[in-house]
């Protein structure tokens, strides 16, 4: 017998290894990342059928989940390589095929050529956002600072906020989705598209944990107002949120750019008094 068969594991061995249990505290934020690919698909299914509210309903809904899954995973110690690798693919269909249908379904279809190139084109970027947030995600030589933006739009952000057009036509405002209007909502998709494959920083949120215990009920009052106006303003109050969120890069640019300036002057006087 060589020496290598001493080494090997005895069938019993095998199938307790191939076979051994997964702790549920894995097992569940995988199931959240699957409930949200399942709400990304039926938005698909509903912007087909041209019930276009629900479909937005369900993008919006894919989106919490995709929040929650990995704070679940952190808070529980349930993060797994398996479990990265399914919330990109999921990420993919939700924000990145999911909310391009839809709009070509509702407008874009009115110029086949260049509806579909958008379309295409918010698709590709939504990819290429993802797989770069998975490559630099763990590089260690980041500055720690860096933690409080993204790198480009986020694929969900991006899914909500290029949804704008069609938040502006089921509102009060009843914005038109003639095809005279089509060509500047092309222009917007890919506006979005760029955002998400650029390097133009955005604040990340993820240092939002801890709440003040003075501002705990003013927090609570606003998530309640809040979720009233949704009920009854939904897309209202989505066109609003959207626009907020553009109107914040330029400032998150601003605070980039402060702290990249700082760390750069830190490590010059480091250098100097070396």
């Amino acid at each position: 017998m060589s020496d290598d068969q001493g080494f090997q594991l005895s069938p019993p061995e095998l199938r307790r290894l191939r076979f051994r249990n997964i702790p549920l505290r894995v097992v569940l934020p995988n199931l959240v990342t699957l409930l949200a690919l399942c709400m990304g698909l039926t938005a698909i299914r509903y912007a087909v059928e041209e019930d276009f509210v629900k479909a937005v309903t369900a993008i919006m809904a894919a989106a919490v989940l995709d929040g929650l899954d990995g704070r679940l995973a952190r808070a529980i110690k349930g993060t797994s390589r398996f479990g990265a690798e399914l919330d990109s693919l999921a990420d993919f269909i939700d924000f990145g095929v999911a909310p391009g249908l839809l709009l070509y379904l509702w407008s874009l279809h009115e110029i086949k050529g260049l509806g579909w190139f958008a379309v295409l084109a918010f698709a590709i970027a939504a990819a290429l956002r993802l797989a770069r947030f998975n490559v630099t995600i763990d590089d260690p030589g980041k500055p720690a600072w860096q933690a409080e933006f993204f790198v480009g739009m986020p694929a969900p952000a991006g899914a909500v906020t290029v949804l704008l057009p069609l938040y502006l036509h089921f509102s009060a405002l009843e914005l038109p989705a003639s095809k005279a209007f089509v060509p500047f909502y092309i222009i917007y998709v890919l506006a979005i598209a760029f955002l998400m494959a650029s390097t133009i920083p955005h604040f990340s949120g993820k240092r939002i944990g801890r709440i003040p215990r003075d501002l705990v009920i003013p927090v609570l009052f606003g998530v309640g107002v809040t979720a009233l106006l949704l009920a009854i303003y939904p897309m209202e109050l989505l066109a609003v949120a959207s626009l907020a969120f553009l109107a914040v890069i330029p400032f998150s640019v601003k605070r980039y750019n402060a702290l990249a300036r700082a760390d750069a002057e830190k490590g010059e006087e480091s250098a100097g008094a070396s």
